[in-house]
This record gives C-alpha cells, sequence and structure tokens, in this order.
C-alpha cells in the first residue's frame, strides 16, 4: 500500500458525503473529471475499492465505509499539524450555531477535542433551534451554523454531513390503541421534527393530537419516557426507557433527517473542517452504539 495523498482523500470524502461526482467538484472546485481521476488512484494507491458504481447509483464498499471513518480522522488531524505551521497563534473568534438537539448528546466531547486543538481560538457559542440559528446567519451574527437545513426553491442549502433514519419513539410501557388519534408530544414551534411529524400523519390519514408541548429535547425526552405520547426524533435520540415503534400503516415510514454545515468560507475551512470531521465522528460512533443496542435486543 503506497503513502496516501490528502487531496486524493479529500475528493473520496466529497463524493462520499455529497453522493455523487458532480456534486463533489461543486464542492472541492473541480472538474468531475479530476475528482472521478483523484477516486481511481486513491484506490489504486490502497489497493481496495472504495465505490460500487452503477448506471443509476453510487454507494460505499465494505473498505470504502472504514476508508471514510479513517480518513475523516487522518484529514482532520493533517489540518490541524498545517494550521499550526501555517501561522503563530492567534485570537481569533469563531460565531458558531449549533442546533440545540446535539447539546446533550455529541456536542460536549467534541467541544472538549476541539479546544484541545486550538486554544488560541475564541468560540461564541449559540445553540437553537434550526431555524433560529439559520435566521441569526442571514442576519450576519453567525459564522458558521451546523443544523438541519430545509430545501429552499429546490435547492439544498449548505453541504450535507450527515444523515440519520427518523423513528416513532415512545415509551417502553406504550400501548397502542388504533381507534383513538395519535397522542404526540412535539417541541414548540418552529420544529423540523414537529412538522415530519403531523406532515406525516396527515398524508397517511391518521388523526393526531397534542398530548404535551415541551421547550426543549430534555422536557420532550422526559414526556415520551413518562408515557405521555409519541414523537419523532432521529434514532440517536432513543433513551432507555424509549420504545422504536416499527413502520406500519399506524405509523408510517419517516424520511431521513439531515445536518447540514452552512458558511464558514475559505477562511475558516482550516478550523471548520476539523470540527465538522469530529463531530461526524461522534455521529457514527453513536450510531454503532444503536446498532448493536437494536442487535442485542433482537
Amino acid at each position: 500500500m503506497r503513502d496516501i495523498e490528502p487531496d486524493l482523500l479529500r475528493a473520496f470524502l466529497a463524493v462520499a458525503e455529497t453522493g455523487s461526482f458532480t456534486a463533489a467538484a461543486d464542492v472541492i472546485g473541480r472538474s468531475q473529471s479530476a475528482v472521478s481521476q483523484k477516486v481511481l488512484r486513491l484506490e489504486e494507491a490502497l489497493g481496495k475499492r472504495v465505490f460500487e458504481r452503477t448506471s443509476r447509483a453510487l454507494r460505499l464498499t465494505r473498505d470504502g465505509e472504514r476508508v471514510l471513518v479513517a480518513g475523516k480522522r487522518l484529514l482532520c488531524h493533517y489540518d490541524a499539524f498545517m494550521q499550526a505551521l501555517s501561522a503563530p497563534a492567534d485570537n481569533r473568534l469563531l460565531r458558531l450555531g449549533i442546533s440545540e438537539n446535539l447539546v446533550l448528546t455529541q456536542l460536549p466531547q467534541v467541544l472538549a477535542r476541539f479546544a484541545e486543538q486550538y486554544p488560541d481560538l475564541r468560540i461564541e457559542l449559540t445553540t437553537s433551534s434550526s431555524q433560529l440559528l439559520l435566521a441569526e446567519h442571514d442576519a450576519g451574527r453567525l459564522d458558521v451554523v451546523i443544523a438541519k437545513a430545509r430545501k429552499a426553491d429546490g435547492k439544498d442549502r449548505g453541504r450535507v454531513i450527515w444523515r440519520e433514519p427518523l423513528a416513532w419513539l415512545a415509551s417502553a410501557a406504550h400501548r397502542q390503541d388504533p381507534r383513538r388519534p395519535a397522542r404526540l408530544v412535539m417541541m414548540r414551534e418552529p420544529c423540523f421534527y414537529r412538522d415530519v411529524m403531523t406532515d406525516t400523519l396527515d398524508r397517511a390519514g391518521r388523526k393526531w393530537t397534542t398530548a404535551c408541548t415541551a421547550s426543549n429535547l430534555l422536557g420532550l425526552q422526559a414526556a415520551v419516557r413518562g408515557g405521555l405520547g409519541v414523537t419523532v426524533l432521529g434514532r440517536s435520540f432513543a433513551q432507555d426507557g424509549m420504545h422504536i415503534l416499527p413502520f406500519s400503516r399506524h405509523w408510517p415510514r419517516l424520511p431521513d433527517t439531515e445536518l447540514s454545515l452552512i458558511g464558514g468560507g475559505k477562511e475558516l475551512e482550516p478550523i471548520v473542517e476539523p470540527l465538522v470531521a469530529m463531530l461526524t465522528e461522534a455521529f457514527e460512533q453513536n450510531a454503532g452504539l444503536m446498532i448493536a443496542a437494536d442487535a442485542a435486543a433482537a
């Protein structure tokens, strides 16, 4: 196995995250053919195929999934190394907005690692709903936002850095009565999960009623565990005392949720990309724990 050039890994990660060579070319500012050549060179250097290509789809191979996790970690350390050598310590400010749903899960450990890597960076952290964070960014009060960004005019906003299946969550003691309207636990508006939950039931013709409205994720999870009703969240937000309801006529299939990076630009890229790598690594570890828990419960 030969040494791997960072540019080859960056091209591969861009394709893996966007799902296509065309979109990856826009992300890294190269032509589609150049991105394709870099991925081919990466496969040659590794002696492994990282993508299964068909006329209709592009998906990671088993080796590709391993390269994705290890590659993000390697580039995170590489970028930190280059940043440390390129300029003396400074006192820059990063105005960072992160969806409040991450505060109780992945964010603390990620911020601890990030602070160790950038001890001289000042962070002005704002946590709120995705909609409010996007409004703050549009007003110029945030440099970078990591949140759920809905499509505007049919176009994606920002760069998707993580996708996760949504699930119907109920208490472990939940008993379904299909004759009665679904009792829902939801957060106050504006809320992405609230909209997905009610829109999905409306399209399926399932009647529903609001059993509890919570002001934050902690309160919502407590209400669900207490048996007040059912809610919709990413699978990683399931806790002890919660049960993931299987999709059915009464609990219709849900879409995936997407977490996007909005803003940043070239000037902040050397510090934003390591943060994204740390965050997605934490997501992957948490997803692995969820899979292991599902297998143990089966």
